[in-house]
């Protein structure tokens, strides 16, 4: 690694020592930013609209932050500038971008005010920058960049040659890393694939690749093993809408399991973090019980209607939300942990995508989802399913969680490297 000849104190513990004949300025001396006040762009009528050919930014949305698209703009910049969210979970996530386009108004826009500085090493200090302030946020508040606060920040400037040169160095080791995560991320997608595979295959045709098939008469599901029951939802168990309770009523009291708890998890977890202050009577309608399966009921996405999660234990005095439904299967029909991956199994997306393209909103009600049709092994065979998927997907899991362990010290690394160049502790020129 090499060093610069001489340092100084740069005054800022986080950053320590700069290279001599760094500069020291605020922030405000040299660039300039520019909030969003288009609010009326922001709503959710609006929002994954395409009417037009500039884009529209915002910090609250995935895809690269673009909101949507419109026929006008109100900015044009030939050059690159930063984007920076201002407000929320996102807050302080910044990106280069340049063009005609518009802006919410939970972002902001950075550009230089003066000539000799280069945009993109700014963006490399301003990624260890904010990094550095996120840290220093409280879990219990929420994110936010505050221009008064940037304009108090200070910055090191570095002649241009030397800032351009760290960008491109900066541009050039950070682009090979994002490339080694990104195929890590792919293989990722492969083995989670893998393991879908497996599941779809153990839970619609078992174990036994000899065994006689019958035609399912369900064009998604294909055929199923001869000794295998089917039957729809509704003759196997009973459906319940989840409670409906003031908003007032939570914060306090006892478990309340969410539609999170159910979208992120195959498994219910057993420990609720969610509390509600619900009454006995609420908790007997709405009681959550060892193989109960809550699929949830609505959302702003059909893919997002209908995704399971099975419970494999009692939740004493629990209660469910309103935005889920419970089905509670008759006694000995069902094994839980076939449960667990025969609701949740990619198959039943089709069933669900299918009937739902036919309503008006994203909305699953219980007539519908009674109609789903369920594979019924005996309950010994779907115990042998849940053994063997288990045992597969435990493999594939070690794997995966391998792989998610070296895309975090590339990511680490990645991080190390930017606040190493752009404090002056490499030199690369």
């Amino acid at each position: 690694m090499i060093k610069y000849d001489k340092y100084k104190n740069s005054g800022i513990e986080w950053i320590g020592e700069i290279p001599e004949h760094w500069a020291k300025k605020k922030i405000k001396y040299f660039l300039k930013w520019e909030k969003g006040i288009n609010a009326a762009l922001f709503t959710s009528d609006y929002i994954g609209s395409n009417i037009g050919d500039y884009p529209v930014y915002s910090g609250q949305t995935e895809n690269e932050s673009i909101l949507g698209s419109i026929n006008t703009y109100d900015y044009d910049f030939s050059k690159k500038v930063l984007l920076v969210t201002t407000v929320g979970a996102k807050a302080m996530t910044i990106r280069v971008i340049q063009g005609k386009f518009s802006l919410s108004q939970n972002c902001a826009i950075i550009f230089t005010k003066v000539s000799n500085t280069n945009i993109k090493y700014h963006y490399y200090f301003l990624l260890r920058l904010f990094e550095f302030e996120k840290g220093m946020i409280s879990l219990i508040m929420q994110p936010s960049l505050r221009f008064e606060d940037l304009n108090t920040f200070f910055g090191y400037l570095p002649p241009l040659p030397e800032q351009t040169a760290i960008a491109n160095f900066l541009d050039r080791k950070t682009a090979a890393i994002d490339k080694l995560i990104e195929n890590k991320k792919k293989l990722i997608e492969l083995y989670e694939e893998q393991k879908q595979a497996i599941i779809n295959q153990a839970v619609t045709k078992g174990l036994d690749p000899n065994a006689p098939m019958k035609d399912s008469g369900i064009e998604w599901l294909g055929k199923i093993p001869e000794h295998w029951e089917l039957k729809k939802l509704r003759y196997i168990g009973t459906c319940q809408n989840g409670i409906n309770i003031s908003g007032d009523s939570f914060g306090k009291g006892f478990p309340f399991v969410s539609y999170g708890d159910v979208y992120n998890n195959y498994e219910l977890p057993t420990d609720i973090d969610s509390l509600v202050d619900s009454s006995r009577k609420d908790r007997e309608n709405y009681s959550v019980r060892r193989g109960d399966v809550f699929f949830t009921r609505t959302s702003e996405t059909i893919e997002e209607i209908g995704i399971a999660s099975t419970s494999y234990s009692d939740i004493k005095d629990a209660v469910f939300a309103g935005f889920l439904i419970r089905f509670r299967p008759m006694n000995e029909i069902l094994h839980y942990g076939f449960s667990k991956y025969y609701f949740r199994t990619n198959l039943l997306r089709r069933f669900f995508v299918k009937e739902m393209n036919i309503v008006t909103r994203a909305s699953l009600s219980q007539e519908l989802l009674k109609k789903l049709p369920v594979c019924l092994p005996s309950i010994e065979e779907q115990n042998r399913i849940n053994d063997f998927i288990e045992i597969e997907c435990n493999k594939i899991n070690q794997i995966i969680n391998k792989l998610q362990k070296q895309i975090k010290l590339y990511k680490e690394y990645r991080t190390a490297l930017i606040s190493e160049v752009v404090t002056g502790k490499i030199c690369i020129v």
